[in-house]
């Protein structure tokens, strides 16, 4: 009987733990819009600029970009620190898994950007490391950070534009 009392509250127990799904990670920032500057590197028309072109993206392809930056990483890596970052955020569509994240720590010299799975067959690693490598650091290198955000973003916008919208530009 107490063995069966037993099992009948370990069943239990395990059964509660399988149901409960674990908390998306706290943001480190707060979602402030398709743009958050934590690190106050952009004036407020280029921030003003970038808003509008990633809400055409996200109007043209349904995928949704967000560019942060970040004062620090808290310690974190910035691979983590950004997939935590677009986890609590919430950002593409669930279902699609769709969501673009850039994020910027120029205190720590890093650069990420984080692609939902379900664009990674349009966004390969080696190609999100072409844009930071290509058109992100150059401009970074010279103190430039909105002309590089600009460059990166531009390179994520050519790399998730339908064919049939990449042939009409």
């Amino acid at each position: 009987m107490l063995r069966a009392a037993f099992a009948a509250a370990l069943l239990l127990l395990y059964g509660c733990e399988a149901d409960t799904q674990p908390a998306p990670p706290a943001a480190a920032l707060e979602l402030t819009g398709r743009v958050v500057d934590a690190a106050d590197l952009f004036e407020p028309g280029f921030e003003a600029m970038l808003t509008q072109k990633l809400a055409s993206l996200e109007e043209e392809t349904l995928v949704q970009l967000v560019v942060a930056t970040t004062p620090d990483l808290k310690g974190s890596d910035i691979a983590d620190y950004s997939r935590d970052l677009g986890n609590a955020w919430g950002i593409g569509d669930a279902r699609r898994n769709d969501g673009l994240l850039l994020v910027i720590a120029p205190s720590e010299r890093k650069v990420r950007i984080e692609v939902g799975l379900g664009l990674e067959e349009l966004v390969k690693d080696e190609e999100a490391s072409a844009i930071i490598q290509d058109s992100i650091l150059p401009h970074f290198r010279e103190g430039d950070y909105q002309a590089g955000v600009n460059a990166g973003v531009d390179g994520l916008i050519r790399e998730v534009t339908p064919a049939q919208l990449k042939e009409a530009a």
